[in-house]
């Protein structure tokens, strides 16, 4: 098992399942954290808390320092070009520069499914993360590039938002035609696959898309969710155009629930994968979408 492993972006929905997968194989753990304040579930769960941010280059040397392996997942999904330039794209130069100088042994970035040479000029998300992927190819250092799917947990993202959407609201609407296909992986799942890729030797090198065992459309989700509710809600399908101006009006909000980069990406194709290259090297079954939305109920 390797040493110590710096995590960014570690009070995140996912960053907190991920490090809880690695302090269950008791490894040792440094947080890079903007406020320790906000981090106190990870100083319970023994981790070593670093105040620093993925925008200054010099705390994220002082971070690196004494690791063997660093797990990157620092994302922003809204805000100005230059924001993702500043957060994601420099932040993980910077910190791919820190880690080299270090000498880190191998680097885990957490990317996303859709990112593509074809994607990276649809939305500033995708190319930011197109440009984080390069950064860590271009290091020649050991690394794995995880891209999973819509990420479901019952604790955040977005699967609790559309329980309470079905719930309480008198119509389920999706938006679009709600004819594009997605394939949620559970994040406990996706924790576990991170935990592994600091070590597993046939994982170097490579990048792995990750879902779940189903997909879906958008209209089969819903309705998916209203089964195992046991609910019987009518659909109605909003027109993207609709929704798209509802997203205007929403981005003028500290944290916006939908933005239209957003649902650029949603119309833009489907969200799913091949899962048998990361299932025959890792080894890790994921759970059925039926069994990740009770759990989230």
């Amino acid at each position: 098992m390797s040493g110590r492993v710096l995590v960014t972006g570690a009070t995140g929905f996912v960053g907190g399942h991920v490090v809880h997968a690695l302090r269950a194989e008791q490894r040792e753990i440094r947080c890079l954290v903007r406020s320790q304040q906000s981090a106190q579930t990870l100083r319970a769960w023994g981790c070593e808390l670093f105040q620093g941010d993925v925008t200054d280059a010099a705390s994220l040397r002082r971070a690196t320092a004494g690791c063997d392996a660093v797990v990157h997942l620092v994302a922003i999904i809204a805000g100005r070009r230059e924001d993702f330039r500043r957060v994601m794209e420099q932040g993980t130069r910077d910190l791919v520069a820190a880690a080299q100088e270090a000498g880190v042994r191998r680097f885990v970035l957490m990317s996303a499914l859709g990112t593509s040479e074809e994607s990276k000029d649809l939305v500033p998300y995708y190319a930011a993360k197109w440009e984080m992927e390069q950064a860590v190819r271009a290091a020649g250092s050991e690394h794995v590039i995880l891209r999973p799917s819509f990420v479901f947990g019952r604790d955040g993202g977005v699967l609790p938002t559309f329980i309470r959407q079905v719930r309480w609201s008198p119509v389920t609407t999706v938006v679009g035609d709600g004819r594009r296909r997605l394939q949620p992986i559970w994040v406990e799942d996706l924790a576990a696959y991170t935990a592994q890729a600091i070590d597993l030797p046939a994982a170097a090198g490579r990048t792995f898309e990750l879902g779940g065992p189903d997909q879906v459309t958008w209209n089969e989700l819903y309705a998916e969710i209203k089964r195992v509710l046991g609910l019987r809600r009518p659909t109605v399908n909003v027109p993207i155009g609709l929704v798209r101006l509802a997203a205007a009006l929403a981005e003028r909000l500290p944290s916006p629930p939908l933005t239209r980069d957003q649902l650029t990406m949603l119309a833009a194709a489907d969200n799913v994968c091949d899962m048998r290259p990361a299932l025959e090297t890792f080894g890790i079954p994921v759970i059925p979408l039926d069994d990740q939305i009770r759990r989230a109920v």
